[in-house]
């Protein structure tokens, strides 16, 4: 995803800006697309609903990348986007994503790749849903640091346990755990900093929690 950020910025001419107040609705998932957005300035975090309502976090959008990639061509959106600061969006309508690809053919690519990250994420997503609750943790705080290309990461332990889909009691045990083993650290509330990124991969990785 990193080597993606920032690559439509040339083309936002084609977009029209939005504004979003902290917690508005980007959109919601099963709506009907009409294209996709480009997140400028703010925070926006993704959000994947159950049949029965409950609300999962999948991800957290870094400012320079796209989001809704799915709805665009009057597809349902896959997800819910939420602003969770004053957040400054590009709108793609299917009109201008057409006319953009048109005119450069590798904005086109751009926009597939981005799409297709999405996809793994949401299959990765399912393929952790069964695991123990301490590796789906340590899979996710990597992928965070691979978004945020920072090792401090902005999460507090109730938005953690949405991502996991666990109680935050389940996730404060763990969290104390790592921080006893010297596998993070709190740099200031709401901001876990990873000490020991290798120990995570190894919690991930072992075979004994699959």
């Amino acid at each position: 995803m990193i080597n993606l950020r920032y690559k439509l910025e040339p083309y936002l001419s084609y977009a029209q800006v939005l504004h979003f107040k902290k917690k508005d609705i980007i959109y919601r998932q099963g709506e009907s697309g009409k294209g996709f957005y480009y997140l400028e300035q703010g925070g926006v975090k993704i959000v994947l609903l159950s049949d029965s309502g409950h609300e999962r976090i999948l991800d957290y959008i870094p400012i320079g990348t796209i989001l809704g990639e799915h709805g665009a061509s009057k597809s349902p959106y896959l997800t819910s986007a939420f602003a969770t600061s004053p957040s400054i969006l590009y709108y793609f309508s299917d009109e201008a994503l057409t006319k953009m690809c048109k005119d450069h053919p590798e904005a086109a690519m751009i926009f597939t790749n981005s799409l297709i990250y999405k996809v793994r994420l949401l299959a990765e997503l399912i393929a952790f849903h069964d695991s123990p609750v301490e590796q789906q943790m340590a899979h996710y705080l990597l992928k965070l640091i691979q978004i945020h290309e920072n090792e401090n990461i902005p999460i507090d332990q109730t938005s953690l346990a949405r991502y996991v889909d666990t109680s935050r009691i389940t996730v404060n045990k763990i969290v104390n755990n790592w921080k006893n083993s010297g596998i993070i650290n709190f740099s200031h509330p709401g901001t876990i900093h990873i000490t020991n990124i290798n120990r995570l991969k190894e919690i991930t990785n072992n075979s004994e929690h699959m």
